[in-house]
């Protein structure tokens, strides 16, 4: 081997898909695909609703990986996703990470998207897509959360790159569209003030459902003096949330993400 010649590195790559349907009353699996660094898991939750908790076996996320999830609610399910931990995002020697997450909500049916938290740490490199398509009567709730590093370990994100990209439509009509991009010097565009004021955990939430409207003054009381917002149009609720720290986030996180839900907890999963 020549000396300018390098190894190529071995990236992680993964697939999963669970296609659901309602059998006697309770959500069932219709289909479910794994590959790759991707699983998923089905914990019993003795009730009609389907939790799947889905897993990186590589153990985290760095420049080049590629991870697609697919996860599609038949008619009358209920089917709410998760994962195992949350997810870490590494230093990208090369390349970027991409993780792409499409989800179908058929009629009558409802589809919660839980993840925990994405860490990123200095240099990290990450663009996520999330697509969701409604039936014109479906609900759909989603979290994104992302730490900046972790502030009880000393860590920070001073640089590199977190690429978000939202698409969700209802009965084939955009309904909302988001994109958020940190690049280059993140530390300094989060230390502006119009921007998070310093803090390194953040939080998007989105309900679709016609108990959204009289879920804005629950929310904005759980949210409190924190820095955050919540709106409501075209049948959707959006909340905002930043703190501190994850820890800080998550404390906020888990009453309102309870209230979205109608008073059920989160997913066993999610550990304070």
């Amino acid at each position: 081997m020549h000396a300018n010649q390098q190894t190529r590195q071995q990236r992680a790559v993964g697939v999963g898909r669970l296609v659901t349907k309602s059998l006697g009353g309770r959500t069932r699996i219709a289909e479910l695909y794994q590959e790759g660094a991707a699983k998923i898991r089905l914990p019993e939750t003795f009730s009609d609703e389907l939790e799947a908790v889905i897993i990186n076996t590589a153990g985290g996320i760095t420049g080049g990986d590629q991870f697609d999830w697919n996860f599609r609610a038949g008619p009358g399910c209920f089917l709410t996703a998760t994962t195992q931990a949350c997810e870490k995002i590494y230093k990208a020697s090369a390349g970027t990470g991409q993780i792409t997450t499409r989800i179908e909500v058929g009629p009558g049916a409802k589809m919660h998207w839980l993840p925990q938290e994405s860490i990123l740490f200095d240099n990290a490199s990450l663009t996520r897509r999330l697509d969701v398509d409604l039936a014109e009567d479906a609900e759909f709730l989603a979290v994104e959360a992302i730490l900046l590093g972790r502030k009880a370990m000393g860590e920070a994100m001073s640089r590199g790159l977190v690429r978000d990209r939202w698409r969700i439509r209802r009965d084939g009509q955009l309904l909302h569209a988001e994109d958020l991009k940190l690049e280059g010097d993140v530390a300094g565009l989060v230390a502006a003030p119009a921007v998070l004021a310093g803090r390194v955990a953040f939080a998007t939430l989105i309900l679709v459902s016609p108990r959204a409207e009289a879920l804005i003054r629950p929310i904005r009381e759980q949210i409190g003096e924190e820095m955050g917002g919540v709106s409501h149009w075209q049948g959707k609720l959006v909340a905002r949330v930043s703190a501190s720290d994850g820890f800080a986030l998550r404390k906020i996180l888990l009453p309102i993400i309870s209230a979205l839900r109608g008073g059920a907890s989160v997913p066993k999963v999610w550990n304070l």
